[in-house]
């Protein structure tokens, strides 16, 4: 039996732009978005106690979840509650399949919607529930998606009491099955189609935000990865990963990078404990982040379509949390992190060789954090490699079908089912005054 996670007062929340105002868990979640436009960080952070590690290795992942969420949100919570929110979010596993030698993949898809966004998401919309008890005003969720975001968020909330959620997605830079699961559900569920980029819908939402009487009126709330709870579960994770391989051997985890939600997680458990060799932010031709880590500015550019659409993100959003854990040193966070970008013909290639040499079919944005295992060996040849693959590869079926195959692909029933279903979105322009004709 574990023992208990240590004792903590209710913490509260800073603004990384105002480090000195601190709100309470349900501002920093209910309201997603300080006034100052930074975005909100834990008062502090602190490693896991020492009866944590006695058993860690041996806890179910749900109770592993509750002992890392418990250190993270102290009191905020009751652990009753705490335990019944995560227990309920994350009830599907992820394992750790290594398919050649230092080369594993951990196979973030066994959700209801078949991407990592299921632990957020699901976390998220079950501790927004507990937060809003009692409450006389129905909440309205607006979030972007580039593909897997949108899908997990609608299955979250779908039907759920009190809530409506708008979805804003670009016009054509999400895939035929991404975009199906989240216009196909209707109900509490908006979906609108964006004629622009991801970057342009994400300013959209934040602007949105940034109306504080607009924001106070409708009860806004994002369940983008610039909601702090979506972070907290994507940290489970990490953990969950290292403990699959064995004892002392410390993972290298290679992470498929858009907006950095995904790394700005395992920072998070690093901070908690968590022994980490290194950290590789594996990016397609959107690449601010890798540019920054090795030139030391950060110059954001107008993102790009690629076939690994969910890394289309030009300006990351979790960009200001990095520079935050690591204290505003870009020699401190290039010394943790190392970052490489790939185009499209080295991901299909990818896609290829890693299944005609292993067997194993993996999705683009995995195949991006294969090409970056691969050259950071070459440097670190000891190195163990863990590659977060974030979705199943059905989801991107007609890229994954030119590569290996039409009929080669396997799609879960879950999501086949979707592809007659008549698609229900309204198209709109990527100007922020859009959202409020939805919002009456």
């Amino acid at each position: 039996m574990s023992q208990p996670s240590q004792t903590h007062l209710i913490v509260k929340f800073y603004s990384t732009n105002s480090p000195d105002t601190f709100v309470d868990l349900k501002e920093a979640v209910i309201r997603s978005l300080p006034a100052d436009n930074g975005l909100y960080m834990p008062e502090s952070i602190e490693p896991l106690p020492e009866s944590f590690w006695e058993n860690w290795r041996e806890m179910p992942l749900a109770e592993l979840g509750f002992h890392v969420a418990k250190q993270i949100l102290g009191d905020s919570i009751p652990d009753s509650d705490l335990k019944e929110i995560v227990s309920e979010a994350i009830n599907f596993d992820a394992p750790l399949v290594t398919i050649a030698p230092q080369t594993h993949i951990l196979e973030l898809f066994h959700g209801p919607t078949l991407a990592f966004k299921d632990f957020g998401a699901r976390f998220m919309a079950r501790t927004m529930a507990y937060l809003t008890k009692g409450d006389d005003k129905d909440l309205t969720i607006l979030v972007a998606t580039s593909g897997d975001t949108g899908g997990a968020v609608a299955s979250a909330f779908h039907n759920v009491p009190g809530t409506r959620v708008i979805i804003l997605y670009p016009k054509g830079g999400v895939s035929a099955l991404q975009e199906k699961q989240l216009t196909t559900l209707g109900g509490n569920i908006t979906a609108l189609e964006v004629d622009g980029t991801f970057d342009d819908c994400q300013a959209m939402v934040k602007a949105t935000f940034l109306d504080r009487e607009l924001s106070l009126k409708y009860n806004l709330t994002s369940a983008n990865s610039i909601n702090i709870s979506r972070l907290i579960p994507q940290s489970f994770y990490y953990f969950h990963a290292a403990r699959q391989l064995p004892e002392g051997v410390l993972p290298t985890f290679v992470i498929p990078s858009g907006n950095f939600g995904n790394l700005t997680a395992g920072l998070l458990a690093e901070k908690l404990g968590l022994p980490v060799a290194h950290w590789i932010a594996a990016t397609n031709i959107n690449d601010t982040v890798p540019r920054y880590l090795a030139e030391g500015e950060y110059d954001p550019q107008p993102s790009h379509a690629t076939i690994s659409n969910a890394m289309d993100v030009g300006a990351p959003s979790n960009f200001a949390r990095m520079k935050n854990l690591f204290g505003d040193s870009w020699e401190a966070m290039r010394e943790s992190i190392s970052g490489l970008a790939f185009s499209d013909d080295e991901t299909r290639e990818a896609i290829r060789a890693v299944n005609e040499g292993t067997g194993y079919t993996i999705d683009p944005h995995g195949a991006v954090g294969i090409l970056a295992a691969e050259i950071w060996r070459q440097a670190v040849p000891d190195a163990e490699t863990i590659i977060l693959e974030t979705a199943h590869p059905s989801k991107f079926l007609p890229t994954m079908e030119e590569e290996l195959g039409a009929g080669n692909i396997e799609v879960p029933e879950r999501l086949a089912s979707l592809a007659d279903l008549p698609k229900e979105s309204h198209h709109v322009s990527k100007a922020p005054k859009e959202i409020l004709k939805f919002l009456g």
